[in-house]
């Protein structure tokens, strides 16, 4: 398991749990899980929106 920021690990690993929507207190809930192709798309996904480019 690893936290993660960069695009480039993100789009490259095998299975995603995208938190949020958001940091801090708005944050801590699943928005989205599975491959980056799954995560990517996610309307929900802060991360899949960054996947997709």
């Amino acid at each position: 398991m690893v936290i993660e920021h960069a695009l480039d690990v993100i789009a490259n690993a095998d299975y995603l749990i995208d938190m949020g929507p958001v940091g801090g207190m708005a944050g801590g809930r699943i928005v989205c899980e599975g491959t980056p192709k799954t995560v990517r798309a996610c309307p929900e996904s802060v991360t899949g929106k960054y996947l997709r480019g």
